[in-house]
């Protein structure tokens, strides 16, 4: 029971505050000057395609 005991009180403290410093250098990092252009290009991933899907009917495309 003693280490049960030694782990819970180590979780409760260190590992808690190791954990928010590994969330607050998240936060860092993705608001890190420099980083809009890299998301800006990420977020615009899905709108990106301007292809159709084959079976798509094109203009002046009378034989679908």
């Amino acid at each position: 029971m003693q280490t049960y005991s030694f782990l819970r009180e180590l979780a409760d403290s260190w590992i808690l505050l190791v954990m928010f410093l590994f969330f607050a250098g998240v936060i860092v990092w993705a608001f890190r000057p420099g980083s809009e252009e890299i998301y800006t290009d990420v977020a615009k991933i899905p709108l990106g395609d301007d292809t159709q899907p084959k079976h798509a009917k094109q203009k002046g495309d009378d034989n679908v």
